[in-house]
C-alpha cells in the first residue's frame, strides 16, 4: 500500500491553531500576487539560496508509513550557518496579525528545520520569518537560532499528539474498506440500464476518466453512480466521494441512498454541507466576530468537537452537525468543514468545486487522485458556471458612501480618495458606450486600468476595516467592498473566453461593467482534473457532443446513453404541428392553444401542466382559456412563490386525481424541474413554443463565439438552452416504471429536422398532428390500451 501523504502547513495549522475564528486574520492576497512576493524576494537572495526547496521526512504507526513532507521557501547554505526562510504575505499590518497566527508561521518553519537537520546532519540553523505587508510591501524580519535537540522535541510532541487522529483515521479507513468490499447492490435486481450504468461508472474510476451520462428519470442514478463508487472505495481506487448537487431536494434523495446502502452493512463517514446563511445560528446574526460565542476561541474547542461527532455520528446531516456545533459552542458552518476533512462521503453544492470564489481549499488545492466527483443534474452547471465565472460591478453604491464616510472624513480619507478614483473611472471607460445607440457596449479587451484602480481601492477598505468597530456605514463599506472583490478575483482570469461589457443604465442613472464568461469550460475541465475521476449526469444531457463541450471540451471523455427502465407504450409524445408560436405570431396562436389545451385534458379526467415561455404568454392563454372553458378547474403559478406556496401548489396535484385539473406554469421555472409528481399525480404535460430564450445581449455574445469557432452559435445560446428546459419540463410527466402519461408539443418547429434529431433516446413513441380532430384520435388510442387495466 502506499505511504499516506501528510502536507507539512496542514499538519501544523490542524494540531497547533488556537484562539479565534476571524476574517480579520485572514489576508485577501490572491495566490498569484502571493506568488508573485515569493518569486521577488527569492531572487534578490544571494547565490548561496535555493528556492522553493522540497523536504520530506517518513515515520511508520500501525503498520502504515506516513510522508510529512512540504516545500520550504527559501535555504540558504551560508559559510557559517544554515538558514531557513518561511516567506508570508498579508495585508494586514504585521502589528495586528494575532500572535496565535505568528505561531503558526514559526511552527511551520521549525518543522522544515527538523527535516533539514536530520537529512543533513546539522546541530543548529538560523530561521527566519518574512513577512510582507501588500499593497506596499512593507517588510517585517524576525530571526532566531534553533538547535537539533528543541527540533527534535517539537516534532515528536507534533507527531505524538497527531497518533490520535491518525489511529482514527486508520479504523474508520479499515472500517471503510471492509464494509465497502462486502457491500452488496441493496435492491434485489437492477432496473433495465442501471447495471450497465453502474459498471461504466466503476470503470471510469479504474480508468481515472470523465463520464457523461443521460439517464432517464427512474433508472435510479443516484444510487447507479454511488453504489460503484463505493465499492471503488473497497478497492482502494479512491478514499473520498464528493456529490456535487443543485438543489436540496437532490442532497436529500443521495442521503437516503447513503441511508439505505448503510442498513445492509456499510459504515462510513458522509456529511451534507449546507450554504453558510442557512446554517448560522440565530444568536450569530448581526453580531461581529469578536463578539460572536462561537467564533472566539472557537480553534481551542474545535478538535474535541470534531472527534465526538465523528466518533458518535456515521451520516452527519445539518441537524446533526448543529446539536454537535451548539454543545461544543463552535461556528455550525466552520464545524462543517472542519468535520469534512474526515468524512468519506461528501454532499454539497457545485461551487465548493467549481466557483473560484468559495472553491474549498482544504480538498482542492492541488490534485488528489483519491477524490472521485459526482455531478448530478449537470445539466444546470452550464449556465452556472458562467455566473460562477463572471462579475458584475456598479458605480450606484459609491455615492452613498462616500456621503456616509465623509461625516469623518480626516479618518476616512484614503478610502474616501479611492473611491472617488473608481468612480471617475467607471465615468472614463464607460464614455464609449455613451456613443452606443442602446447605450452599451461590449469589448473583447479587458480594462485594465479600471482593474488597477479597484486593486488599489480593495486595499485601501482592507487596511481601514482593521480599525473599524461594528456599524452601519461599516457594513455599507463591506458589501461593496466584497463586490470589489468579487470583479477583481475574476478579472485576474480574464482572457479570450471573456469579453467586458459597459451598460449605461439610463432610467437608474447608473454605469455598470460587466466580465462576462462566454465559455467556462477550460476552467470546468480544470476543476474536474483536481480528482482521480468525475461522473457528470443528468436525464437530459442531448445532444451528447454539445454538454461536453461545454462541460470540459476533452477528446478523451467518455459518455453512455442510459436505457430507459419505462415501457415504452406508457408514454406517448404529440407534436401539435398546427401551432406556430413565433413572437410575431404569438396572438393568433392563443385560440389554437387554447383549443389543444382543451382536447388534451379532455380525453382523460386526471392532472395536467402546461408550460409557456413567459408570464405575458401564460396569462394571455389563461385568460382565453379561462373564458372559453369556464367548467375546468386551473391553477396558475405566481411570479413569486415562497416554499409555503410552492408545496400548496403541488398538493393540488396530490389529491383528487379523478378530478380534472389544469396547472399553468413557466417553462424553465419552479415546476419544470426537481419536482416529482408520481403515478396519477400528473398525467399529462403540455408545451408552448421550442423554449428558445428571449434574445438578449449576452446570449448573441455567446452565439457570436462559438459562431467563430464552430459555426454552431444559434444552436449552443439560444436552440440547445432552450430545447433543455422542454426535456426537463416533459420529463415530471413519468417518474416511475408505472407510470402512464402524455406529452404534447404545442409548436410546428419541434417537427423540423433540426429538433427531432435532438429529441431524447428514450423519446420513442411520437406522433404528429395537424389539427384537434387528430390530437383527439391519437390520444384516445393512447388510453384506451390501458381501459382494461387494473
Amino acid at each position: 500500500m502506499a505511504a499516506h501523504q501528510i502536507g507539512i502547513r496542514q499538519l501544523v495549522e490542524f494540531l497547533r491553531r488556537t484562539g479565534d475564528l476571524s476574517p480579520l486574520t485572514t489576508s485577501d492576497n490572491t495566490a498569484q500576487e502571493g506568488s508573485r512576493i515569493h518569486r521577488k524576494l527569492q531572487k534578490s537572495r544571494s547565490d548561496s539560496y535555493q528556492a522553493e526547496v522540497s523536504l520530506k521526512t517518513t515515520f511508520r504507526y500501525l503498520d502504515e508509513d506516513y510522508v510529512v513532507e512540504g516545500r520550504a521557501d527559501g535555504i540558504d547554505y551560508r559559510d557559517d550557518q544554515v538558514m531557513i526562510e518561511e516567506i508570508k504575505t498579508s495585508d494586514l499590518d504585521f502589528q495586528t496579525v494575532p500572535d496565535a497566527t505568528i505561531q503558526l508561521y514559526w511552527a511551520q518553519a521549525q518543522v522544515y528545520a527538523y527535516i533539514l537537520m536530520q537529512q543533513d546532519h546539522l546541530n543548529e540553523l538560523e530561521l527566519q520569518l518574512t513577512y510582507v505587508q501588500t499593497p506596499d510591501e512593507k517588510i517585517t524580519t524576525s530571526t532566531r537560532s534553533y538547535t537539533a535537540t528543541e527540533a527534535t522535541s517539537f516534532f515528536n510532541a507534533l507527531i505524538a499528539d497527531y497518533q490520535d487522529w491518525l489511529k482514527l483515521r486508520h479504523e474508520l479507513d479499515k472500517q471503510r474498506i471492509e464494509t465497502a468490499k462486502a457491500l452488496s447492490f441493496p435492491f434485489g435486481q437492477y432496473r433495465p440500464g442501471q447495471h450497465q450504468l453502474a459498471v461504466n461508472v466503476y470503470k471510469s474510476i479504474a480508468l481515472e476518466k470523465h463520464l457523461f451520462v443521460e439517464a432517464p428519470t427512474g433508472t435510479g442514478k443516484t444510487i447507479s453512480t454511488l453504489f460503484p463508487a463505493v465499492k471503488a472505495m473497497g478497492e482502494e481506487l479512491i478514499s473520498r466521494v464528493f456529490y456535487f448537487t443543485a438543489k436540496q431536494s437532490t442532497r436529500h434523495v443521495a442521503e437516503n441512498a447513503i441511508s439505505l446502502m448503510s442498513r445492509t452493512g456499510l459504515r462510513l463517514k458522509s456529511i451534507t454541507l449546507t450554504a453558510k446563511d442557512k446554517i448560522t445560528f440565530s444568536a450569530e446574526k448581526d453580531v461581529p466576530p469578536e463578539k460572536n460565542p462561537y467564533m472566539v476561541g472557537y480553534y481551542d474547542r474545535i478538535r474535541p468537537a470534531i472527534k465526538d461527532i465523528i466518533t458518535n455520528e456515521d451520516q452527519i446531516t445539518k441537524p446533526k452537525i448543529m446539536a454537535y456545533a451548539e454543545k461544543h459552542k463552535v461556528d455550525p458552518f466552520e464545524f462543517s468543514l472542519d468535520v469534512s476533512l474526515f468524512c468519506d462521503i461528501i454532499i454539497c453544492d457545485y461551487n465548493y468545486l467549481f466557483d473560484p470564489q468559495v472553491h474549498l481549499q482544504r480538498f482542492f488545492s492541488v490534485p488528489d487522485k483519491a477524490n472521485c466527483f459526482l455531478v448530478d443534474e449537470v445539466h444546470n452547471l452550464v449556465q452556472r458556471s458562467r455566473e460562477m465565472y463572471s462579475a458584475t460591478l456598479a458605480r450606484s453604491p459609491i455615492t452613498p458612501l462616500v456621503t456616509a464616510l465623509s461625516t469623518q472624513k480626516t479618518a476616512n480619507q484614503k478610502v474616501i480618495r479611492k473611491l472617488n478614483s473608481l468612480k471617475r473611472a467607471f465615468k472614463r471607460y464607460s464614455k464609449p458606450a455613451e456613443a452606443a445607440a442602446d447605450h452599451q457596449l461590449a469589448q473583447p479587451a479587458p480594462l485594465d486600468n479600471f482593474n488597477r484602480i479597484l486593486g488599489e481601492l480593495i486595499a485601501a477598505i482592507h487596511e481601514w476595516l482593521a480599525d473599524q468597530q461594528p456599524g452601519e456605514t461599516v457594513d455599507q463599506v463591506v458589501d461593496y467592498y466584497l463586490q470589489c472583490r468579487s470583479y477583481y478575483l475574476i478579472s485576474q482570469l480574464y482572457d479570450d473566453t471573456y469579453r467586458t461589457r459597459v451598460i449605461i443604465d439610463d432610467d437608474h442613472h447608473d454605469i455598470i461593467f460587466r466580465q462576462f464568461c462566454l465559455d467556462p469550460s477550460i476552467h470546468l475541465k480544470e476543476s474536474l482534473d483536481l480528482g482521480r475521476a468525475a461522473v457528470l449526469f443528468s436525464a437530459t444531457l442531448s445532444p451528447m457532443s454539445y454538454y461536453r463541450r461545454v462541460l470540459g471540451n476533452e477528446a478523451d471523455s467518455l459518455q453512455m446513453l442510459s436505457t430507459s427502465s419505462f415501457p415504452q407504450q406508457n408514454c406517448q409524445v404529440i407534436i401539435a404541428n398546427n401551432i406556430n408560436t413565433i413572437y410575431a405570431n404569438r396572438t393568433n396562436s392563443i385560440q389554437p392553444i387554447c383549443e389543444t389545451i382543451f382536447t388534451l385534458v379532455s380525453q382523460k379526467r386526471g392532472h395536467y401542466l402546461i408550460f409557456f415561455p413567459s408570464m405575458q404568454y401564460l396569462d394571455s392563454v389563461l385568460a382565453q382559456f379561462t373564458a372559453m372553458y369556464p367548467d375546468v378547474d386551473t391553477l396558475r403559478q405566481e411570479t413569486t412563490m415562497d416554499n409555503t406556496a410552492r408545496q400548496a401548489f403541488l398538493a393540488e396535484f396530490r389529491q383528487n386525481p379523478d378530478q380534472t385539473k389544469v396547472g399553468f406554469a413557466l417553462l424553465g421555472g419552479i415546476f419544470s424541474e426537481g419536482i416529482d409528481l408520481k403515478n396519477d399525480q400528473l398525467i399529462g404535460v403540455g408545451i408552448v413554443s421550442v423554449g428558445l430564450p428571449g434574445m438578449n445581449a449576452e446570449s448573441d455574445l455567446i452565439r457570436d463565439y462559438f459562431d467563430s469557432l464552430n459555426g454552431q452559435g444559434f444552436s449552443f445560446a439560444y436552440q440547445l438552452p432552450g430545447f433543455n428546459n422542454v426535456s426537463q419540463a416533459a420529463g415530471r410527466v413519468i417518474r416511475t416504471d408505472t407510470d402512464k402519461g402524455v406529452i404534447v408539443l404545442m409548436d410546428q418547429r419541434f417537427n423540423q429536422t433540426r429538433y427531432r434529431r435532438i429529441f431524447p433516446k428514450h423519446w420513442t413513441n411520437i406522433q404528429v398532428a395537424n389539427n384537434s380532430d387528430q390530437l383527439r384520435q391519437q390520444l384516445q388510442n393512447f388510453w384506451n390500451q390501458f381501459r382494461n387495466q387494473t
